[in-house]
């Protein structure tokens, strides 16, 4: 079967590989949609510490069920849609044994310690797949970077009447503005990009900010009678956003990291002491974080469109990355297999 490996930085081939072997309790499922997410991106530039290349990405994955394996519930039928869980969880670990397995600590991400879903074909576990035919078929690939906001929201318990900063209004970033709008917050976004900033009011933030310094601070101090925020939730991964999470968020707010920061930072942690501030990480999403979000998707129906910057046809996916090198402001490519 054909399949896209990033081989090294800046270079995307396709390949043919042996399709997986179908054992029991799994499934068989013919790709249709690859959402790119920002570890394929930081893979494809040399970025990505967790990443030993060569290595086919992606992680959002939606398509249809072409056999089973024995042991198999019957529900699992070929012709069936599905999304895809693309993590794992060792039901070991210190997480696992409290329940969080969603922050396994030897977890395996498609696309990321492991080979991910951009190719013809995957088996997985069936327990790894939730099937879904009422979505369409585009936005199954949209479920699994929704869900990571949607979790970050659940995180940092946000509820209804909160404000919420989100900084960075990238897919991740506009999961977290979803799911708090979905709790009846009130969401101040934060982006340098107009075109993100224009979206994240088009799912219902109260006021979206370009990124910066004092200027921004002021004007959320402004927004909030000089309270700051609830919640401030940081989907960028700088040391810059990772501060300033810290300096928008009032006392007894809240703070939640989302992405993370490849270079250190550095902190004046008296505020975390002085505004007694919960600040918390969040990993990945839950089961439960893919159901919020589908019945979510089912009640918007077309607007989500909307999260869809460009479709590649899979025959053309060795131009997908490039272009998004090129086109930074892109908030999610999809790579379609009909």
């Amino acid at each position: 079967m054909k399949a896209l490996r990033i081989e090294q930085e800046n270079l995307t081939r396709f390949h043919d590989v042996e399709p997986a072997a179908l054992g029991e309790g799994q499934v068989r499922i013919a790709v249709r949609h690859v959402g790119l997410c920002g570890s394929d991106y930081n893979t494809f530039k040399g970025l990505n510490p967790l990443v030993q290349l060569p290595r086919i990405p992606g992680h959002e994955i939606g398509g249809e069920i072409v056999a089973v394996g024995a042991g198999v519930d019957a529900s699992y039928k070929p012709g069936r849609r599905a999304i895809v869980m693309p993590y794992t969880n060792c039901g070991k670990c210190a997480s696992c044994r409290k329940g969080r397995l969603n922050a396994c600590r030897y977890n395996k991400t498609l696309g990321v310690q492991q080979d991910g879903g951009l190719a013809e074909e995957i088996v997985l576990p069936a327990e790894k797949v939730i099937l879904n035919d009422t979505l369409a078929p585009r936005h199954l690939a949209l479920v699994e970077p929704l869900s990571v906001g949607f979790h970050a929201v659940e995180r940092g318990r946000v509820a209804k009447g909160d404000t919420v900063a989100v900084l960075g209004c990238g897919m991740i970033g506009m999961g977290v503005l979803i799911g708090a709008v979905a709790k009846g917050a009130r969401v101040i976004a934060v982006d340098p990009s107009e075109e993100k900033r224009n979206l994240a009011l088009k799912f219902g933030a109260e006021h979206a900010l370009p990124a910066g310094g004092e200027d921004l601070l002021a004007k959320v101090a402004e927004l909030t009678g000089d309270d700051g925020v609830d919640v401030a939730f940081e989907a960028v991964g700088l040391p810059a956003t990772f501060t300033q999470a810290v300096d928008l968020a009032g006392f007894a707010g809240r703070v939640v990291y989302v992405g993370y920061s490849k270079a250190p930072v550095t902190y004046q942690t008296q505020f975390f002491n002085l505004k007694e501030l919960d600040i918390m990480g969040s990993r990945n999403a839950t089961l439960q974080d893919f159901r919020n979000v589908i019945a979510h998707l089912e009640t918007i129906g077309e607007a989500a469109d909307l999260l869809i910057s460009k479709v590649f046809p899979f025959e053309e996916a060795e131009a997908a990355l490039p272009y998004w090198d090129g086109h930074r402001d892109a908030l999610k490519i999809v790579i379609e297999r009909n």
